[in-house]
């Protein structure tokens, strides 16, 4: 027998053909200029706080009388940002071009490394001390001799990015190639699946939630590296990218243009990581419990 309909109850209400599950998820699709109702939280909070913060840096600045070659307020970063675009524009070009193709880089040998190591143990044992050797370095100690040894500066700078992006990519990669399920192992082997088949449909699709956690970090220290190596080509009078405009700003005590060139290279920063969330989220939105909407 079916359960009693209660008049008035939502959850048992069928009269329109639909029950609470349905009604649930449609109020979860809603949207609102073209976004989901349920994500202008996660918009809204960090907006309305970064507006916050930037009316009390631009009030306190006016209120005190602050000169802008102390601290520059935000209206003027921007003016600085919008007169100088024609000199920083080209400089922005080349940090994105070392930063991406280091990450690119960093990502191909990273994943080909990876599959060696899980497939033969003794590869990782005799190279990845190595590697972690080359993570733990600092790379402002070892970019003056990299720039010294290789005679291009364009290559010089993208081997210092690729190498601070390349080791969060290698070992969460040999993580999510060990962390297969040894159930579903036994089961490619009991239906007889070549070790490309195991790979291709089982080992990749369960590595990919840590190879995507470990290109959100490297995205990220990708920046990083070509803007400290870029530093460190400046200071030996080579010219290249945003880190060399900000320290002609700084000899030049021009303090508007180097908040402007750091104000790019944040906004970069954050595209980066934006970037990886929507890849993450288009890769495994549909089935990995990290980015599934749960109905609530």
């Amino acid at each position: 027998m079916s359960a009693p309909v209660i008049p008035g109850d939502a959850a048992n209400d069928t009269r329109d053909g639909t029950d609470a599950a349905p009604i649930g998820r449609r109020l979860a699709e809603r949207r609102f200029l073209y976004i989901e109702v349920r994500s202008w939280p996660q918009i809204l909070a960090p907006s309305l706080l970064g507006i916050a913060l930037l009316a009390l840096w631009e009030g306190t600045v006016w209120l005190r009388g602050i000169p802008h070659y102390i601290l520059p307020s935000p209206l003027t970063i921007v003016t600085t940002l919008w007169r100088d675009w024609g000199s920083l524009a080209p400089s922005l070009l080349i940090t994105l071009e070392i930063t991406y193709a280091a990450l690119a880089s960093a990502v191909a040998t990273a994943i080909v490394l990876a599959m060696l190591f899980t497939q033969w143990g003794w590869l990782e044992k005799a190279f990845l001390p190595y590697a972690v050797v080359l993570q733990v370095t600092p790379i402002v100690a070892i970019a003056p001799l990299i720039i010294i040894w290789v005679n291009d500066t364009n290559l010089s700078l993208l081997i210092c990015a690729w190498l601070v992006a390349f080791f969060p990519i290698l070992s969460n990669s040999i993580l999510g190639l060990r962390s297969v399920d040894h159930n579903l192992l036994d089961l490619f082997e009991i239906y007889h699946a070549s070790h490309l088949q195991t790979l291709v449909w089982l080992k990749i699709p369960a590595a990919l939630p840590s190879f995507l956690a470990g290109l959100r970090i490297s995205a990220g220290l990708s920046l990083i590296g070509a803007v400290v190596a870029e530093f460190v080509a400046g200071t030996g009078g080579t010219a290249s990218g945003l880190a060399y405009r900000i320290l002609e700003a700084s000899y030049q005590i021009n303090i508007p243009r180097m908040f402007a060139s750091l104000l790019l290279i944040a906004l970069f920063g954050i595209a980066n990581y934006l970037l990886v969330s929507w890849l993450t989220q288009l890769l495994l939105g549909r089935w990995h419990e990290s980015a599934v909407n749960r109905e609530r």
